[in-house]
């Protein structure tokens, strides 16, 4: 008996593929979207501390103002802020707008730079505030 798959064209895959902007976007918004779902588990540790009493609640302060600690914050904001303004690209193309191609690579670019400078500013006031 023959192999009948042997003959049959494979399917395109990620080596196959060259990676554009507006892939790694779709890429990273996935990635993003499950580093909040991990990262709400930090949130929900420190309301937890909160309520908890003093004890647990210096102890997660001490965790998270570690150097280790903040990257992880740090990381955590990118996350939020990238992953939301992927949303509003998502959002502008539920109603309708926005899917030239130029456009898209253009949007997908601007997330990544919008994203960190976001961060960076919601840091910077975090820290002149405290």
């Amino acid at each position: 008996m023959a192999n009948t798959t042997s003959n049959r064209p494979l399917s395109p895959h990620l080596q196959v593929y060259k990676l554009i902007p507006t892939m790694l976007a779709s890429i990273v918004h996935r990635i993003t979207g499950a580093a909040l779902y991990f990262g709400t588990l930090l949130v929900a540790w420190w309301l937890i501390a909160t309520a908890s009493g003093v004890d647990a609640y210096s102890w997660v302060q001490w965790a998270m103002s570690s150097i280790i600690g903040k990257l992880v914050l740090i990381g955590y904001t990118w996350a939020l802020v990238h992953h939301m303004l992927g949303g509003f690209r998502h959002f502008m193309w539920d109603l309708g707008h926005g899917f030239d191609k130029h456009f898209t690579t253009k949007m997908a670019k601007a997330s990544w730079v919008v994203s960190i400078c976001l961060t960076a500013l919601i840091w910077v006031i975090a820290l002149i505030v405290r």
